[in-house]
């Protein structure tokens, strides 16, 4: 991570915000475990092209396909990218869809490495200002798992020194349009386990929505305020103001009124549960008791 510098003081990032569709998530996946399978380990990766457009410093990921690639684990110098395949896979996608272009490429890390300057630099006779995200296909917690990046030149001490591009993390996110969001919606309908209920699986999908975006809201709010606070960027009335309504609108877990309501609601919730399972086992008693009636007269007959 030596590599990694942080954001400069003056607006010379030359990308601001990284957006990925949830698409690239799924191709990047299919590549790691098709290489890979199930396998956990950290030295592990694969690496690929990332298509998409560019405005106005936002870059939106549209599409990615994988690149054959190899490095040495015992000596990191070692490694070896097929530019003439990516090359050629460009080609054949710029006949399918001509407003994507390439962006940048992207690597299952789950880390920056030492050779990905390297790497980077290739990409820069494709594209002025590349960018790299990294997806950890291996990651367990709930949270965004693509991290992007592009690189800056590093400042100048002296001017005998010379110059190197460091890597500085740019803010991304994931958005997905509607056609996305209903092929993403059937597809994780399909992986999901059969044995768990359908409230069980709303509520607990309910609570991962909130919890992320309770993480997504943390970050863009301290993110926000602490450039405003140090002068990276001006500061606006309308989002402070914004953000002020918001932890007006958080209620008071401490009020007694609350606190009842919330219990009695969830005592009403319980009951519901509780007398749907009775119902539930009387039903299935009823069966089974109606089953060996009926095999009983089928032995007398």
């Amino acid at each position: 991570m030596d590599n990694v510098a942080k954001a400069p003081e003056s607006s010379s990032i030359p990308v601001k915000n990284v957006i990925v569709h949830p698409l690239v998530l799924l191709s990047v996946a299919d590549h790691y475990h098709r290489n890979y399978g199930d396998s956990k380990s950290p030295i592990e990766r694969v690496v690929g092209v990332l298509l998409g457009t560019s405005f106005q410093g936002t870059v939106e990921v549209s599409n990615s396909y994988g690149v054959p690639f190899e490095e040495d684990t015992k000596d990191p110098s070692l490694w070896f990218l097929n530019c003439d395949y990516a090359e050629k896979m460009f080609s054949l996608s710029k006949k399918v869809n001509a407003t994507e272009h390439i962006v940048g490429w992207y690597s299952t890390g789950p880390k920056l490495r030492g050779i990905d300057m390297h790497i980077h630099r290739l990409f820069h006779k494709y594209v002025p200002n590349p960018v790299l995200v990294i997806v950890d296909v291996r990651t367990t917690e709930k949270s965004l798992p693509i991290k992007a990046f592009c690189d800056v030149e590093e400042s100048k001490k002296n001017a005998t020194e010379i110059g190197r591009n460091v890597f500085v993390h740019v803010p991304s996110e994931i958005i997905a349009d509607e056609t996305e969001e209903i092929g993403i919606e059937h597809l994780l309908r399909e992986v999901k386990h059969t044995t768990i209920s359908t409230l069980e699986t709303e509520v607990s999908d309910k609570l991962s929505a909130l919890k992320e975006l309770h993480t997504l809201l943390k970050d863009k709010i301290c993110w926000y305020l602490g450039m405003a606070v140090t002068g990276f960027l001006p500061s606006n009335r309308e989002i402070l103001w914004s953000v002020q309504d918001m932890l007006n609108y958080f209620p008071d877990p401490n009020d007694p009124e609350l606190i009842k309501a919330l219990a009695v609601k969830t005592n009403d919730m319980m009951m519901v549960l509780f007398l749907c399972s009775i119902l539930r086992c009387v039903i299935a008693l009823h069966n089974l008791i109606n089953n060996k009636i009926m095999n009983q007269e089928l032995e007398k007959a």
